[in-house]
C-alpha cells in the first residue's frame, strides 16, 4: 500500500467519523432540549402537587361513594328543616338510619365535618343547625 492509499483511507475515516460525530452532536443537542423540557415538567409538576398538598384539609381523603351519600342525605335533612337544631340521634331517627352507638358516632364526626366546612354551626354542645 502506498503512501497516497494510506492518506485516501486516513481521510475517507476521517470523513466518516466527522459526520459521526456531527450526528451524535445533533443528538446531544435534541436531548437536552428534551430533559430542559421534561425537568421543567417535573417541576411543574411538583409544583402543582405542593400547592394542591397545601389547599387539601390535612387528612381527608375523599368519602367512598356510600359515605357521600349519607352526608347528601344529612345534608339534605338540614335543608329541608333550616331552622331546626338536631343532635346526631335526632337526625338518624329522622333519616330512619342505624341509631346503634358506632353509627350514630360515625354522623357526629361527619357533622363535625360539615361544620368545619361552614355548612353547619353548632349552637350547643352536641347539637347541629344549617348555617344561615
Amino acid at each position: 500500500m502506498n503512501v497516497t492509499e494510506l492518506l485516501a483511507g486516513l481521510q475517507a475515516q476521517h470523513d466518516e467519523t466527522t459526520a459521526r460525530a456531527g450526528e451524535l452532536h445533533d443528538q446531544i443537542q435534541h436531548l437536552t432540549a428534551a430533559l430542559a423540557e421534561t425537568e421543567a415538567r417535573l417541576a411543574g409538576l411538583a409544583t402543582t402537587a405542593k400547592v394542591i398538598d397545601e389547599l387539601a384539609p390535612a387528612g381527608d381523603d375523599p368519602d367512598p361513594p356510600e359515605t357521600n351519600t349519607a352526608y347528601q342525605a344529612i345534608v339534605n335533612a338540614f335543608n329541608q328543616h333550616p331552622d331546626q337544631v338536631f343532635r346526631a340521634r335526632e337526625l338518624h331517627e329522622l333519616l330512619d338510619m342505624p341509631t346503634d352507638e358506632a353509627s350514630v358516632n360515625i354522623t357526629r364526626s361527619r357533622l363535625g365535618r360539615l361544620t368545619r366546612q361552614g355548612f353547619l354551626t353548632q349552637p350547643g354542645r352536641g347539637c347541629y343547625q344549617k348555617r344561615t
